[in-house]
């Protein structure tokens, strides 16, 4: 081979090599990040993705965890899942929704990995991020991040109108449902109950799903159960127009609630949701915490950042998707956020000047 022959292909090999390393220095931030492997590095990354990260390519498949299919959670999470189908042209996210046993369930779930999204009270996101309660022996839940909060829940206390059950003190010796273990309201009837000078050897606890409370109450087989729901609720309208006559009871003189747990605050019912309950039109007195929108460290911020995005700046059409949505307000969807807040909207909310 001449000299003037060996330094063409020299030069050829440099131009080859210049175009393969331009190549690779343009790769997707999303794949460099995949490559680089770890959650962490793809939550750093995808935080500087544009919001549209994920349109190229196959959909991005979401599951938001709710709670039975008679309670508010489950639309909820469907409103939610609504506003970011609606632009699966822009992120090409597809959101789905599962009915499942509730709060504890929701978070474990979020934090295995299992679901994207959960609904969950704000009494058991404090629960999980200080690993209190249901977590004591797992410790803090440190992969939970908070996304937002939405509708006021109350704790809802429900009786047949002929067992004479009047205040949450009549309870005693009474067959009353608590809930499935495992739900928020597990834990609120027995805070109820120990605030009222009550615990389960006072009554004869059932822990059974609200669904499953209703039937039993109608077929006189339950004295009483107790829901936290928001209002007002598709199941609460049930039993209040069933064949036996029901009554919402006040859960009043519970003060020691507010100090020993600062995520309870007084809440009341408004009865003109109900007229089929006795006193109908009046206004009950009760206790409640909010729902909030729970997701782990691990989903990328991209994706948290659309689901947050598109459901702020579409507050107006989300809210007529829910009647318990009615008094949400950007503001108020910040609070009661006892966990970290997801990167991916922290970035929306600085964007929007709520930081």
């Amino acid at each position: 081979m001449t000299a003037s022959v060996r330094t063409i292909v020299a030069v050829a090999v440099l131009l080859a090599s210049a175009l393969l390393l331009s190549a690779c220095g343009d790769a997707p931030k999303e794949e460099r990040a995949e490559s680089g492997g770890g959650a962490a590095g793809r939550e750093t990354a995808s935080a500087e993705a544009p919001a549209d990260a994920y349109k190229a390519g196959e959909p991005t498949f979401v599951t938001i965890g709710t709670g039975g299919i008679s309670g508010v959670y489950y639309p909820a999470g469907g409103a939610i899942a609504n506003m970011v189908n609606l632009k699966r042209d822009k992120y090409n996210i597809r959101a789905t929704v599962e009915a499942t046993g509730g709060s504890v369930f929701n978070i474990n779930a979020v934090i295995a990995g299992d679901l994207q999204f959960g609904i969950a009270q704000a009494d058991r996101q404090f629960q999980a991020v200080h690993g209190i309660a249901e977590w004591q022996e797992r410790g803090p839940q440190k992969k939970l991040r908070a996304v937002f909060s939405l509708h006021p829940e109350t704790v809802t206390l429900v009786a047949g109108e002929d067992t004479g059950i009047r205040d949450i003190r009549d309870l005693k010796d009474r067959r009353v449902n608590i809930g499935n273990p495992g739900s928020g309201q597990h834990q609120n009837s027995l805070d109820a109950l120990n605030a009222a000078g009550l615990d389960l050897g006072d009554i004869q606890a059932v822990e059974v799903k609200a669904t499953e409370a209703i039937e039993m109450l109608e077929a006189g087989t339950l004295d009483a159960f107790f829901y936290t729901v928001g209002h007002p609720s598709a199941a609460i309208l049930k039993i209040a127009r069933g064949k036996r006559k029901v009554r919402i009871v006040p859960i009043v003189g519970v003060d020691t609630l507010f100090v020993l747990h600062p995520y309870y605050v007084p809440s009341s019912i408004n009865m003109h949701y109900y007229p089929g309950a006795a006193d109908a039109g009046t206004a009950v007195e009760s206790f409640g915490v909010k729902a909030t929108l729970v997701t782990s460290s691990d989903v990328p911020a991209s994706i948290v950042y659309a689901v947050t995005r598109e459901v702020f700046e579409n507050l107006e059409a989300f809210k007529a998707q829910q009647p318990a949505f009615a008094g949400l307000t950007k503001m108020g969807m910040l609070q009661g956020l006892s966990a970290p807040i997801h990167q991916g909207a922290a970035r929306y909310y600085r964007e929007a000047g709520l930081e």
